[in-house]
C-alpha cells in the first residue's frame, strides 16, 4: 500500500472517531455493530479494486449496463428527437451544449422506475433485499426492521419506508435515525444509471463502481446512525428477521405504468429541487461576492499601510467557503493535498445543491484534466491525481444533501404522523449520520486503489 492508502485507512477511523465524540451516548457504543460494519465494507471494498477477475467482471457489468441504457434511450428519442442525442448537440452548439441534463439524463429515471417495479411485481428485488436483511440483522445485531429498510434503499428511495411501515409506530428512536440515515447514504437505482450516464465517458466501468458504492454505503450508514445515536431502549425486532410489506400490483402491466407514474414524480422533484437551490445559491453568491471584495480591499490596505507587499483574494462564493469546510474530509479520506479543495468544494456541492450538481462538475473536471493531457493552456481546473475523482465519485454517492433531509423526514412522517416529532429531532444528526458514512465509502475506495488510467 501505498502513503495516500494509509491516509485512506487511518481516514476511515478518524471519521468513526469523530462521530463517537458527537456521539449522544458514548458509553453506549454498539462495538459489534461497528466492527462488522467496517469489515462489510472493507471486504466490499478489497473484492471490488483487488479481487481476481474484477477488470472483466465490471467490464462486461459495465457493457451490459451501457447496452441496456442505450436501448432505453429509444423513448427519449421519440419523444426529444436531436435534443437526445449528445454527438447531435455537440455539432450543433459545440462541445459544451453536448450534454443536455433534462432530455439526456433525467428522462433514465422513468424507465428505470418502470424496470424496478416490474421486478418488484416478479419478487426478484424482494428476494435480494431479503438476503442483505438477514446479512445486517445477524451479523450487527440491531433489529431486522431497521436492517429490512436498509436493505430497500440500495435499490430505492424514500419508498423504502414502506417496506417497514407496520413497525414504524412502535421504533426507537435510534432506529428511525438508522431509517431516516440509510435512505440519505445510499441512492436509489432509479437515478444510479442516470449518474453513471453523467460521468461515464471519463471514469470507465463507473457504472458498477456507482453500484458497489451504494452496497459499501448501506452498512456504513448503520454504523455511522448507532455511533451518533446509539441504541437506550430494546427495538421490537431486535435479533430477528421483520418481514417487508408490499404492495403487489395487479398486473405486470399495471406495475409498469405505476412505476412509470412514480418515476415522474421523481423526475419533477428533481428538476424542481434543481432550480429552487441553484437559483437560490446564484442569489446568495451574489451577496457573499461584495462582501468578499470589501474584505479584500480592508486587508490590502492594511499590507500596505504596514509597507507588506500581499495581495488577498476574497472572491467568496458558497462553492468556494463550502470547499474550505469540507477540505479537511477531502484531505483525510486520502485525496491528495493539490486535490483537496476541489474535491472539498464537490462534496460541499453535494450537501447543498444535492449530488446530480456535483456529479455534473465531477465530470466536467474529468474533461478537463483530460484536455490538459493534449492542451495544458487551455484546460481549466482539473484533479492532478488519478485517484483524487474515484474517492470523490464514491464519496458522492448518497442522498445526504439538505433537500433530501426535508424529503425523508417528510416522506416517512406521512406513513407515521404520530412520530413527526422524533423525526424531526433526529433527522439533522441522521444528515450528519449520512454525510460522514458516504465519506467512509470513499476513504474505502481510497484504501484499495492502485492508481492507474482507469478506475481499476
Amino acid at each position: 500500500m501505498g502513503a495516500y492508502n494509509w491516509v485512506s485507512l487511518g481516514g476511515l477511523f478518524a471519521l468513526l472517531g469523530l462521530g463517537w465524540l458527537l456521539s449522544a451516548h458514548r458509553r453506549r457504543l454498539n462495538v459489534r455493530c461497528v466492527l462488522v460494519g467496517v469489515g462489510l465494507q472493507l471486504l466490499l471494498g478489497l473484492a471490488v479494486f483487488r479481487a481476481p477477475g474484477r477488470t472483466r467482471f465490471f467490464g462486461h457489468l459495465n457493457a451490459g449496463v451501457n447496452r441496456v441504457m442505450v436501448a432505453a434511450q429509444r423513448g427519449q428519442e421519440f419523444v426529444f428527437g436531436p435534443l437526445s442525442d449528445p454527438e447531435a448537440m455537440a455539432g450543433a452548439f459545440g462541445p459544451r451544449g453536448g450534454f443536455v441534463l433534462a432530455t439526456q439524463a433525467l428522462p433514465l429515471i422513468i424507465f428505470f422506475a418502470s424496470a424496478m417495479a416490474l421486478l418488484y411485481y416478479w419478487g426478484v428485488m424482494q428476494r435480494l433485499i431479503r438476503a442483505f436483511a438477514w446479512v445486517f440483522t445477524r451479523l450487527m445485531r440491531v433489529s431486522g426492521a431497521e436492517s429490512l429498510c436498509a436493505a430497500s434503499n440500495i435499490f430505492v428511495g424514500v419508498e423504502s419506508a414502506t417496506t417497514v411501515r407496520p413497525y414504524l409506530a412502535a421504533m426507537t428512536r435510534s432506529e428511525l435515525c438508522t431509517v431516516l440515515t440509510a435512505g440519505m447514504a445510499t441512492i436509489a437505482s432509479t437515478v444510479l444509471f442516470m449518474y453513471a450516464r453523467i460521468v461515464g465517458q471519463s471514469l470507465p466501468n463507473i457504472a458498477g463502481h456507482l453500484i458497489s458504492a451504494s452496497l459499501m454505503s448501506a452498512p456504513a450508514a448503520i454504523v455511522m446512525s448507532k455511533v451518533l445515536l446509539p441504541e437506550t431502549d430494546r427495538p421490537e425486532t431486535l435479533g430477528r428477521i421483520a418481514r417487508a410489506a408490499y404492495e403487489r400490483e395487479g398486473s405486470a402491466i399495471e406495475a409498469v405504468i405505476g412505476g412509470a407514474t412514480a418515476g415522474t414524480k421523481l423526475l419533477v422533484g428533481i428538476v424542481a429541487l434543481l432550480i429552487a437551490f441553484l437559483g437560490l445559491v446564484g442569489v446568495l453568491d451574489l451577496v457573499l461576492a461584495p462582501a468578499g471584495e470589501g474584505c479584500e480591499h480592508v486587508v490590502n490596505r492594511v499590507g500596505g499601510w504596514l509597507g507588506a507587499e500581499w495581495t488577498v483574494d476574497f472572491a467568496w462564493s458558497l462553492e468556494r467557503l463550502l470547499g474550505y469546510v469540507m477540505w479537511p474530509f477531502a484531505v483525510i479520506i486520502g485525496v491528495p493535498p493539490e486535490d483537496s479543495l476541489l474535491a472539498g468544494e464537490l462534496l460541499g456541492k453535494r450537501l447543498v445543491v444535492t449530488e446530480v450538481v456535483a456529479y455534473q462538475d465531477l465530470a466536467v473536471l474529468m474533461r478537463a484534466g483530460e484536455a490538459a493531457a493534449t492542451q495544458p493552456a487551455a484546460a481549466g481546473a482539473h484533479f492532478v491525481h488519478a485517484r483524487s475523482p474515484v474517492i470523490v465519485a464514491y464519496a458522492l454517492c448518497g442522498f445526504a444533501h439538505v433537500a433530501s433531509l426535508a424529503i425523508f423526514v417528510g416522506g416517512v412522517s406521512a406513513l407515521v404522523p404520530q412520530r413527526r416529532g422524533d423525526l424531526a429531532a433526529v433527522g439533522p444528526r441522521a444528515l450528519l449520520a449520512a454525510t460522514l458514512a458516504c465519506l467512509m465509502t470513499g476513504a474505502v475506495a481510497g484504501v484499495f486503489f492502485r492508481g492507474g488510467p482507469t478506475v481499476l
